[in-house]
């Protein structure tokens, strides 16, 4: 009869574990970003207003809309996995490959990469309600001036 004492744990542990298994990626959805909260050094080259990121599984694809420091309109686009590879990108002047590592549960590192070389790197934290999305990011322009930004997205 010991086996029933095991068994039971066994159900009441896959029982109570089943939520985390099943919760949604606290990445997913569209991302809206708070200007008033966010800060960008005065060589920062992109702002994203607008990010909208799909899950299915492993598969991750990022879609984001924002402006250049022309002001104009620019369009990017990342399909891949957080596996810290590197997966194409399109539509960024800055970047053609980026790699998002998950750091735990609610922190993600991204890397992105110019012609072989590092272009910039992000650390990307989800608040614990999973409604704000902060992105730290550190790289150089063109030029070789250091960027710093800064910017704080809602969930929609």
């Amino acid at each position: 009869m010991k086996l029933r004492p095991t068994a039971i744990a066994i159900a009441v542990a896959c029982f109570a574990l089943t939520p985390l298994c099943m919760a949604k990626d606290v990445t997913a959805g569209t991302w809206k970003m708070n200007a008033a909260k966010s800060k960008y050094s005065p060589t920062a080259q992109t702002k994203y207003e607008t990010i909208k990121i799909e899950v299915n599984g492993e598969d991750v694809e990022m879609t984001l809309d924002g402006t250049d420091p022309s002001g104009n309109a620019i369009h990017t686009q990342w399909k891949g996995k957080y596996d810290g590879k590197q997966y194409s990108v399109t539509g960024d002047p800055t970047a053609d490959s980026r790699a998002y590592k998950m750091v735990n549960a609610h922190t993600f590192e991204a890397t992105s990469m110019k012609d072989g070389k590092p272009a910039n790197t992000a650390r990307i934290a989800y608040s614990a309600d999973g409604k704000t999305r902060t992105v730290t990011v550190h790289g150089k322009t063109a030029e070789g001036k250091a960027v710093r930004s800064t910017a704080v997205y809602d969930k929609e």
